[in-house]
């Protein structure tokens, strides 16, 4: 059966859904993602084809923008993004009919950050599994939703902020609103303006460990919190630093956007420094080597663009994240401590829930000074509570399933699809 992969452009999305691409071919499936043409440009896993959408829309050169605007720290650059966001959707919407019926494809894994995913599959009645590669945005009344930064409320009053804060955020959101509305209308859908109004009745997925999130009343039925969504060759990578066993061992990463913040990075190797801590900062690439030269001056034990995730936080003391929930993930599944600096999008509201379950301390990037990254730092690689609170989670990781378990849950569906059409 032929599986197409619907996605946002952003590196972390697009590596989940080829992990997961990956375990279906393995399965005995075709795999194509389904993107602008530049998104081809990546290394793709052996078995997964690409299909080009909008020459004319999305041609080369606009998706470097498009990053730089997610990557970006100045507050207005939300609208650029939410701008693109919807660019994106309407490319999906407009093409999208057409490629799919031409790849003969029989299902769809649909991001939840895609709504055109959802649209395209109850358009062209094909079975479709929607993917929560961040926190999931499913709602209910009076839970924050990640992009929000609240912790959860517990209080009328703090209830009624987080209605009041959803509501703007719908208001933001208008743009994309609007595209989702026209296009369900256009493919006699119904009325939909939301993401949730696109995610899958048959089956969704999340990389959520179970207990990270906050506590929801009533899941879908067929939903699914599998956990990160790992490749076991990745899994398999080590480590190659010769690691002082008598002092604290601290990896620090930004993730794949925002790994040019250089005077944070160098105010964390500052804090290192005077902790006496070893560190190894992994900038993936925003770095150049006169940064890379500043961070050792000022106390970094290595600093390197990409480094391997899982084998550097297995070896780790503790983590220093800007939130991202890939890192947050794979640090859960190790048992590791943080130490999170939150910067964009769902990186605050992913922040408030780390703090919940205990396994770490959240600083904002705008009042770390290397005191307080000093004083914080020590606090996780002291007190015990902290990697207690993380070691709860690697047994749920275990039991969660992973890639595993969302590729058997994928082929299941494609299968019944198959079934009732034949």
């Amino acid at each position: 059966m032929h599986v197409a992969l619907i996605s946002p452009p952003l590196p972390s999305h697009l590596s989940t859904h080829l992990v997961l691409g990956e375990a279906l071919v393995a399965l005995g499936h075709r795999v194509t993602l389904l993107h602008q043409v530049e998104v081809g440009d990546r290394a793709l896993p052996a078995g997964i084809g690409f299909q080009a959408i909008g020459a004319t829309s999305h041609p080369l050169g606009s998706l470097a923008p498009l990053l730089a605007r997610t990557a970006s720290s100045k507050p207005w650059s939300v609208f650029g993004v939410i701008a693109d966001m919807a660019r994106n959707t309407e490319l999906f919407c407009r093409e999208g009919p057409a490629a799919l019926r031409d790849l003969r494809v029989d299902c769809l894994i649909a991001d939840q950050m895609e709504p055109a995913g959802g649209l395209l599959g109850d358009h062209l009645g094909l079975p479709y599994a929607s993917l929560a590669c961040a926190v999931p945005m499913n709602r209910e009344p009076h839970l924050p939703l990640p992009t929000l930064p609240f912790a959860y409320p517990a209080s009328e009053r703090e209830r009624q902020i987080v209605q009041g804060a959803t509501q703007v955020f719908d208001l933001m959101m208008r743009g994309q609103g609007k595209v989702i509305q026209r296009h369900a209308q256009a493919f006699g859908l119904g009325d939909r303006r939301t993401l949730d109004d696109c995610f899958s009745p048959y089956l969704q997925l999340s990389q959520c460990l179970p207990g990270f999130d906050f506590p929801r009343r009533a899941p879908p039925p067929h939903f699914h919190e599998v956990g990160p969504l790992r490749s076991p060759a990745v899994r398999e990578q080590r480590l190659a630093l010769e690691i002082d066993p008598r002092r604290p061992f601290v990896f620090a990463s930004f993730g794949t956007l925002q790994g040019g913040r250089l005077p944070l990075f160098r105010r964390i190797a500052q804090a290192c420094r005077q902790l006496g801590v070893q560190v190894l900062i992994a900038h993936c690439g925003r770095l150049d080597a006169s940064g890379e030269r500043r961070l050792l001056d000022d106390g970094a034990t290595w600093v390197t663009d990409f480094a391997p995730q899982e084998a550097a936080i297995a070896r780790a003391d503790a983590v220093i994240t800007h939130g991202g929930f890939n890192t947050v993930l794979d640090a859960l599944a190790a048992g590791k401590p943080m130490l999170a600096l939150p910067m964009v999008f769902d990186q605050p509201g992913i922040a408030r829930r780390l703090e919940r379950v205990g396994a770490g301390i959240c600083l904002a990037p705008r009042l770390a000074s290397k005191d307080r990254l000093t004083q914080a730092l020590g606090a996780v690689l002291a007190d015990p509570s902290y990697r207690q609170a993380a070691e709860r989670f690697v047994p749920i990781a275990r039991a969660a399933g992973g890639v595993a378990t969302a590729a058997r849950l994928v082929d299941d569906l494609a299968r019944r699809g198959l079934e009732r059409a034949s």
